[in-house]
């Protein structure tokens, strides 16, 4: 993706994602026309992310000293780590896919990350300093 295409798309998605705040703020839903927007941007990942946001899987970890990163437990019940600002996930389909194939351009966790927090549904869970700093010291 050019430079200009990557701006467009991070613009017209912002964008998505504030209208899904407003519209899920304001009724509970989320509109046919915001799921049809979705499905055009985001495509196969969209789908599993809704149910891992329907299912509540999603919580933001934050620690004392203000750090926080969100974990998503996957489908199968395995824990992964995700970080919003840079689009990282732990998954495999996020190596697979998003690095080295490039076939998407986020795993359905990161997705789903995106989802619960434009919802304001993401459980916030605070944990020790410890506790973060050793869930990143085991990063895959």
């Amino acid at each position: 993706m050019t430079s200009v295409s990557s701006d467009v798309f991070e613009a017209v998605t912002s964008q998505l994602f504030v209208e899904l705040r407003q519209v899920y703020k304001d009724t509970g839903k989320v509109t046919d026309e915001i799921l049809s927007a979705l499905s055009n941007v985001y495509q196969a990942p969209l789908l599993p992310a809704l149910d891992l946001v329907d299912s509540r899987s999603v919580s933001r970890l934050v620690c004392p000293a203000g750090r926080q990163l969100y974990q998503v437990i996957g489908s199968s019940g395995t824990p992964y780590t995700c970080f919003k600002g840079n689009n990282y996930c732990s998954c495999p389909a996020y190596r697979f896919s998003v690095l080295n194939k490039e076939e998407l351009s986020m795993c359905k966790h990161i997705l789903a990350v995106k989802l619960s927090d434009a919802m304001e549904v993401t459980k916030k869970l605070e944990v020790t300093d410890k506790e973060l700093t050793d869930l990143l010291i085991n990063l895959e």
